[in-house]
């Protein structure tokens, strides 16, 4: 049985226990407000060593700033995790942002990320945010997920967080 929890800053060494390798078929991109897909065929691979090392500084960075991390456990396997910033955006703002969320590849499509997006909807919700700020991959799956649990294209995308991530697909979920 899978348990979605509050993860603690000295968990971040779990986030090695996630495989994100996924096949990519088809990715998009916003044009003025509008998504237009692309047919690719891409196998997208797991981490390496440093990238596990810069999520991994990014978890700790967030958690002992004052954001949130919950994971998805199956027994003490780590098999999903996503973490809320602890930066307010937007220009009420009232956003706060995903900033990581994956589920290890043997786990996907059983309802993990949804359990694990609507744990981080509450809390969110909780610490006074209206809107959950969303910088998905351009990935099918990614967008596909985040559209399916009530999120849409922003019409205010942060610069921020574009400059760091300009093929990202910028959306917001109202809570």
């Amino acid at each position: 049985m899978i348990s979605v929890v509050s993860m603690n800053l000295e968990e971040a060494y779990k986030i090695r226990d996630i495989d994100r390798s996924e096949t990519i078929e088809l990715i998009y991109q916003c044009i003025e407000g509008e998504l237009k897909e692309t047919k690719v065929l891409h196998e997208c691979p797991n981490w390496d060593e440093d990238h596990y090392k810069e999520i991994i500084s990014r978890y700790e960075y967030e958690v002992s700033s004052g954001g949130a991390a919950y994971g998805a456990f199956d027994g003490d396997r780590l098999v999903g995790f996503a973490v809320l910033e602890h930066k307010f955006r937007g220009k009420d703002n009232d956003q706060l942002q995903i900033d990581l969320m994956y589920v290890t590849r043997e786990y996907r499509r059983q309802g993990i990320g949804s359990k694990i997006f609507e744990a981080l909807s509450r809390e969110a919700a909780k610490r006074g945010a209206r809107q959950l700020y969303i910088s998905a991959t351009e990935t099918e799956s990614a967008v596909k997920f985040y559209s399916n649990h009530g999120s849409s294209i922003t019409p205010n995308v942060d610069t921020e967080l574009f400059e760091k991530e300009p093929n990202d697909v910028h959306m917001i979920k109202i809570l």
